[in-house]
């Protein structure tokens, strides 16, 4: 049986209006799947050129020519929806480790106009060790500065020629922070005046939100593809129905990007804060408090955790209980989209592994719940139980399950540092790891009785295991729910 390609499945040539920085499930079933749609429904007309932010083969995706199946599956307004496409707004895939001048070529293009990202947030990051000379430069900031700079130079600097950057990591002010480190790279590599005027006022950069929950591939619905088409998809991606972008831009990257003559919910706005912190802090949130729990006590998918007796309940309780507490708009409001999170976690169509949500754990926690705990610690003047216990459980998953863990080289040793001596106590490895400013970006233990609570509750898990520990903490045995959780 032959494999999705231009031979079996023929596509326009549109031209490459995009580079987008990130291969991965997310950007295939949320980015590319819009493209898709303005291709379909408006003279938009354009396609990406796709580059891996780390080190990763492209050639599944060249084999495919860009081509693969997304299947949507879900419930809209109560009724079942049930989609497949074949997505064709990928042109071909990059690696800038192995073809660094191809990468930089696509900067010559005068047809790009458009950059999308997401690097997670482990990727969108200021590496001052990098240099313009690397081939490429380690970081997602370093790369993107190297390949401005290059389209600067191969336009003599002509204005018409910038570019609109949408970085799509789940990080506060995403596009200012990434148009920062670019200008801030550029100072660090003493790159001319000239350059730096041509960022700030030929190159738009966007704060965004997204939202969309994509689980990537499913060896079932692969199966039915193959049953049902009669070709072999090795990139096909699952996602649910819901979606949502959310874009604070001038006025003209709306007409540019017409995603809602598309009939798309992308939200043009003034200003992403409130949309931003509800969707990072309940739907983000739940994600990353749940993985170590849920797997921990032996569940693989997150409908799975919903559906269990006893992470279910606390899942539930820790957003209505904790997180929602400390955000800024009305309760209904905010109860109603906690409800509509938690009916998209038991969609029966989507199968979220919880090791496919686990990459970049630190990070994702430091971005997602830090936030949360600390808001919450302000408002109540005491600990949050279940926000303290998904840190010790994120410890304890990181302790425990080092072979499934995915993240940063710098967080993987440091982790590994703090936990290897058998002898220390549960008190000095967390006041070791919370009081590390380069995991979490402060001195967690300043929040008082921080340190103490999580090390209580790291050796109840040790001692009981994690479903007692969840067990115990949803029927409040234990002393307070004051300094010591």
């Amino acid at each position: 049986m032959k494999r999705l390609s231009k031979a079996v499945y023929p596509t326009a040539e549109y031209p490459e209006t995009i580079l987008q920085i990130g291969e991965g499930n997310f950007m295939r079933g949320f980015i590319n799947w819009h493209i898709q749609k303005l291709n379909d429904c408006t003279d938009f007309k354009g396609r990406a050129v796709v580059v891996p932010p780390r080190k990763g083969s492209v050639n599944a995706l060249n084999e495919q020519n860009g081509l693969y199946t997304l299947c949507i599956q879900g419930f809209h307004d109560q009724k079942e929806m049930n989609e497949r496409m074949i997505i064709q707004s990928i042109s071909r895939g990059i690696s800038t480790y192995t073809d660094y001048e191809a990468f930089l070529h696509v900067a010559e293009n005068p047809d790009l106009r458009f950059v999308f990202s997401n690097t997670t947030e482990a990727g969108l990051v200021l590496r001052k060790e990098d240099r313009l000379e690397d081939r490429p430069q380690a970081s997602f900031p370093g790369k993107l500065t190297a390949f401005l700079y290059h389209r600067f130079k191969a336009f003599s600097g002509d204005e018409k020629k910038g570019l609109i950057i949408l970085p799509c990591e789940l990080i506060e002010h995403n596009g200012d922070r990434l148009k920062e480190y670019v200008i801030a790279m550029a100072a660090e590599w003493d790159l001319p005046h000239a350059f730096v005027t041509w960022l700030k006022k030929a190159n738009t950069f966007c704060n965004t939100l997204v939202d969309r929950i994509v689980p990537g591939f499913s060896k079932d619905a692969a199966e039915v593809v193959q049953k049902e088409e009669g070709y072999i998809d090795e990139l096909l991606v699952t996602a649910e129905y819901y979606h949502l972008f959310v874009i604070e831009a001038p006025a003209f990257v709306q007409k540019e990007l017409p995603f809602q003559e598309a009939g798309l919910n992308v939200l043009f706005v003034e200003d992403i804060g409130p949309y931003r912190m509800s969707k990072v802090r309940i739907l983000n949130g739940a994600h990353t408090a749940m993985v170590p729990i849920a797997y921990s006590c032996g569940l693989e998918t997150v409908k799975e955790a919903v559906d269990d007796e006893h992470v279910g309940p606390f899942i539930r309780n820790m957003l209505e209980e904790e997180v929602l507490p400390g955000l800024k708009l009305p309760e209904d409001e905010l109860l109603l989209y906690t409800q509509s999170v938690w009916d998209r976690f038991c969609n029966p169509y989507v199968k979220h592994q919880l090791l496919d949500i686990a990459l970049n754990g630190i990070s994702k926690f430091r971005a997602r719940i830090l936030s949360s705990l600390m808001d919450y610690v302000e408002l109540k003047k005491q600990l949050p139980v279940k926000l303290v216990f998904s840190l010790s459980s994120l410890i304890y998953f990181y302790r425990e399950s080092a072979d499934q863990v995915k993240d940063d080289e710098t967080v993987m040793t440091v982790m590994k540092e703090a936990c290897e001596d058998e002898n220390l106590s549960y008190e000095s490895i967390t006041d070791r790891l919370l009081s590390n400013e380069q995991l979490w970006g402060m001195n967690v233990t300043d929040i008082e009785g921080l340190s103490q609570a999580v090390a209580e509750q790291l050796a109840f898990i040790y001692e009981h295991g994690m479903r007692a520990a969840v067990h115990r903490i949803l029927h409040h045995q234990f002393e307070s729910q004051g300094e010591k959780a």
